[in-house]
C-alpha cells in the first residue's frame, strides 16, 4: 500500500480557506494506486493536477512515477497554491505551483505532454451566478460550487484534455452521478475520441462519487500521422 501524503502541517486555518482532502480526495488516490504498475510504465514525462487545493494528489502521484517526471499543480486560490507547495515540501516532493485558472498561461506549452493528469472539480449543482462569482472569488468556494448540473467549470476544462494528454496519456476526473456521467463519455468519446472508463465508485453520504478515466482512442493520433 502507498502511503497517503504526509498532511500535519495543514492547520485548521488552512482549511478554513482551501478545501480539505475529503472522500474524493481518497477515490482519487485509490484510483492511481489501482493503476500504479501501469502508470509507471508508461514513464510519464509530465503530471499535471488542476485544482491542487492541499496538494495530496501530486504528492501522492509523485510517489507513484517517480523522480523523473515533472509534476505541475494549477490552483486559482492563491491560498491553495501554497498549501500545495507546502505539502511538497513536507513529502520531499519536488512540485511546481502555478497560481491560474485550470491552465491558463501554461496551455499552449503543455499540448500533447502530459502523460498523467487529474482534476477533482466544482462539481456541486449550484445556480450559476454561484459558480461564476466563486471561481472570481478565488476563494474555498470555487473548489465547489459547479453551476448548473455541477458542471460549469468542468465542462470548460473537458474542451482542452485532448490537446493536452500525450499520446498515451490518462486523464483521471473526478464526477458525482449529478453530473450525469454516462453523457460526459459519450461527449468526449464523439468530439475528441476520448475513450473512457469509470475506475472506482464509491457513496459517500448523499454523493456517490466516481473516478473517470480517459484515454486516447487512437483514432485522432492514426489521423494525426497520416
Amino acid at each position: 500500500m502507498i502511503p497517503t501524503p504526509d498532511l500535519s502541517h495543514l492547520s485548521a486555518q488552512d482549511y478554513e480557506q482551501v478545501y480539505e482532502p475529503a472522500e474524493d480526495t481518497f477515490l482519487m488516490l485509490d484510483a492511481l494506486e489501482a493503476d500504479a504498475e501501469e502508470l509507471r510504465s508508461m514513464n510519464a514525462s509530465v503530471f499535471l493536477e488542476v485544482g491542487s487545493g492541499s496538494g495530496c494528489v501530486s504528492a501522492f502521484a509523485r510517489s507513484i512515477l517517480g523522480p523523473n517526471t515533472l509534476y505541475l499543480a494549477t490552483d486559482i486560490n492563491d491560498r491553495a497554491c501554497d498549501c500545495t507547495q507546502r505539502t511538497a515540501l513536507q513529502n520531499k516532493a519536488a512540485l511546481d505551483v502555478i497560481h491560474t485558472s485550470l491552465t491558463q498561461g501554461i496551455y499552449s506549452r503543455l499540448r500533447n505532454s502530459v502523460g498523467v493528469m487529474c482534476f477533482n472539480p466544482p462539481y456541486v449543482p449550484t445556480i450559476s451566478t454561484e459558480a461564476s462569482e466563486a471561481q472570481n472569488l478565488r476563494g474555498i468556494e470555487g473548489s465547489w460550487a459547479g453551476g448548473s448540473d455541477g458542471m460549469q467549470v468542468t465542462n470548460m476544462f473537458l474542451e482542452t484534455v485532448h490537446e493536452l494528454l500525450s499520446a498515451n496519456g490518462r486523464f483521471y476526473l473526478v464526477a458525482v452521478k449529478e453530473n450525469n456521467i454516462l453523457e460526459i463519455q459519450q461527449r468526449m468519446a464523439q468530439l475528441y475520441h476520448l475513450k473512457s472508463k469509470i475506475v472506482l465508485s464509491r457513496r459517500a453520504g448523499r454523493e456517490h462519487l466516481s473516478i473517470v478515466r480517459f484515454e486516447h482512442d487512437g483514432v485522432t493520433l492514426e489521423l494525426n500521422s497520416l
